[in-house]
């Protein structure tokens, strides 16, 4: 019998011994990071308002978040999963429905942070946790629902009560944590420690420089991008519109990959 890409995907979720779940943004970008190694992408919120000219937090619907993860599907053959912000609501049952969604339309699994967005105030700790019980709940077994603690990343909370809430999290059925940017290793290993469901780490600001070998050392059994790399293209066009506009110096231009390189990379074979 032939394993489903929800099944493939939560096997890959082995602490010590993290997968990278590769954030794309688009078809070509999603095609390039599986041809380059990728097991699994995922979408990412922030990227995905980016193409659309918005800024990110809370300004995507779920039609267009559903849409483009599709999109995305359609250009791999790896696992993909959704990063859904809120689950698109703040009632639980909106949360049941975004995975029911999600499910049907083929994602191995959704991310859902405890934000009440387009805010940065965090759900009541109590409804955060109804919240991810109810999108559990509403999850089919080969599916991988990761609930997020956005707090300490936007200065809301601390570590002790995201520690608190991932428990809680997992508790209510999660089958996957995530704090991004906890503010050290230390905290990192803490969470890890702190509970028996894998943890997802992201290797974006200070963390970008952690190795994986390191993050596998902290218990670590996934690591996410999330919109770092879209920011990193940015950085480029930044850089390079800078010098054209501002110097009329085009040689930034000549740094880029061939039309060969990009080629090779986008077929499929």
């Amino acid at each position: 019998m032939t394993e489903t890409k929800g099944a493939i995907f939560r096997e890959m979720h082995r602490p010590g011994e993290p997968f990278i779940l590769a954030n794309a943004w688009d078809a070509g970008s999603a095609r390039m990071l599986e041809a380059l190694g990728a097991r699994a992408i995922a979408t990412s919120s922030a990227a995905h308002a980016f193409t659309l000219g918005r800024p990110d937090g809370g300004t995507l619907t779920r039609d267009e978040a559903l849409a483009h993860a599709q999109d995305l599907m359609a250009a791999v053959k790896v696992p993909v999963q959704g990063d859904f912000e809120n689950g698109f609501g703040d009632d639980p049952e909106t949360c049941a429905e975004t995975v029911r969604l999600a499910a049907g339309i083929g994602l191995a699994g959704i991310c859902i942070e405890d934000i009440q967005l387009p805010g940065t105030a965090p759900y009541p700790a109590d409804l955060a946790v109804e919240r991810i019980r109810a999108a559990a709940d509403a999850a089919p077994e080969d599916f991988v629902l990761c609930a997020r603690a956005d707090g300490v990343l936007l200065g809301q909370y601390d570590l002790e009560e995201a520690i608190a809430r991932v428990r809680a999290y997992e508790a209510a059925g999660a089958g996957c944590v995530y704090v991004p940017m906890p503010g050290s290793l230390e905290g990192l290993r803490a969470i890890c420690d702190a509970v028996s469901v894998p943890v997802n780490a992201l290797a974006a600001g200070p963390f970008a420089r952690v190795s994986r070998a390191e993050f596998a050392g902290l218990g670590v059994a996934r690591i996410s991008l999330g919109g770092a790399l879209a920011r990193a293209t940015h950085r480029v066009i930044h850089d390079a519109g800078k010098a054209m506009f501002d110097l009329g110096d085009f040689s930034p231009l000549a740094q880029g990959l061939s039309g060969e390189q990009t080629d090779a990379l986008l077929r499929r074979d």
